[in-house]
């Protein structure tokens, strides 16, 4: 005799088609809901751009300190500095919520599905506005509390209501306010602004075209389809690829001057060559290939990739070179 070893299903709670299963606890449906509405909000903050955005605060408060900032004024100015990005990159998605529509790489945004209303992103945004501006003003230093407000304006302002829509070149000026987390952290330590800073405001002002410019390379159609002016939707991809060789250029001579106006040693000085001449080749490559199709697809995407790595690269060697006892 076989001797069925199943569960019934009255004893399971479900049959196979789970037609008479047991209703799930009300907490426990509360707690799904809970954690998708927190991982909506954390969404439109751009978790990810923060992180970008940071990787520049540290290094350029060490360098501001001569050696490692106390944890606390560290924590603090990272703290409100992510807070400050986070309610412009949410009050951004509010604005571009008829582009991310339209465009497959934004459409599964929060405000596109519905996970959060504009009115609740929009008291969301104003809200990280006014405790992150009040933090860093508090306990950090009002210099700091004025340029992230600052940043914000111009993202939200400058760029998100008044380039972005009418302009090729709306990325350059409008990431400025991705390149003032420098100035942030460098006024937290000393309570001002110098030219070691200015200079690092260079290289990720100088960075933002080619970093950005690859990825519109990738994603014209869907600029195209929304209405916004990216340079790569407006021009040929050998116009897009000289113009950013040109930044880069700029890039790597601010990374360059840093050395001696940051009394930074060898150890940077060697980085910010080696890492320039490997960016720059690479952008110099993209070029070759705008300029002649046939040696094969442009793949512009691997310089953003690589943009990526090359300022994380370059915080780092920074850090290293204050710290290192040579």
């Amino acid at each position: 005799m076989r001797v069925s070893t199943s569960v019934p299903a009255d004893v399971a709670g479900a049959d196979p088609t789970g037609a008479s299963a047991l209703p799930v606890p009300r907490a426990v449906q509360l707690r799904a809901r809970l954690g998708a509405s927190l991982r909506a909000y954390v969404a439109l903050t751009k978790p990810r751009v923060i992180e970008l955005l940071l990787v520049t605060t540290v290094p350029t408060m060490v360098l501001a300190a001569h050696g490692w900032p106390s944890w606390w004024l560290l924590v603090a100015t990272l703290t409100g500095g992510a807070g400050a990005a986070a309610a412009a990159n949410v009050l951004n998605c509010v604005i571009d919520r008829d582009i991310d529509q339209v465009m497959h790489r934004t459409s599964g945004r929060p405000l596109v599905t519905g996970a959060v209303t504009p009115r609740a992103a929009l008291v969301f945004g104003f809200a990280l506005t006014v405790l992150s501006l009040a933090w860093l003003a508090l306990v950090v230093n009002p210099v700091s509390a004025l340029l992230a407000g600052a940043a914000i304006l111009i993202y939200v302002v400058g760029y998100t209501m008044l380039l972005k829509r009418r302009t090729p070149q709306n990325i350059v000026w409008g990431g400025i306010a991705g390149c003032v987390p420098v100035l942030i952290g460098w006024s937290a330590v000393t309570g001002s602004v110098g030219w070691a800073p200015l200079l690092l405001f260079g290289v990720v002002f100088f960075w933002t075209p080619p970093h950005y410019w690859p990825l519109s390379m990738k994603f014209r159609r869907d600029y195209a389809a929304a209405g916004v002016p990216m340079l790569p939707v407006v021009a040929d991809d050998r116009k897009v690829v000289r113009e950013m060789v040109g930044y880069t250029a700029a890039m790597i001579a601010c990374s360059v001057a840093l050395g001696p106006v940051g009394g930074l040693g060898w150890v940077y000085l060697a980085s910010a060559v080696g890492l320039g001449a490997w960016f720059g080749w690479s952008v110099l490559m993209l070029l070759r290939r705008a300029d002649d199709p046939s040696r094969g697809p442009l793949r512009a995407i691997g310089v953003f990739h690589r943009s990526i790595t090359y300022l994380t690269a370059l915080s780092v060697a920074i850090v290293l070179d204050v710290l290192l006892p040579f």
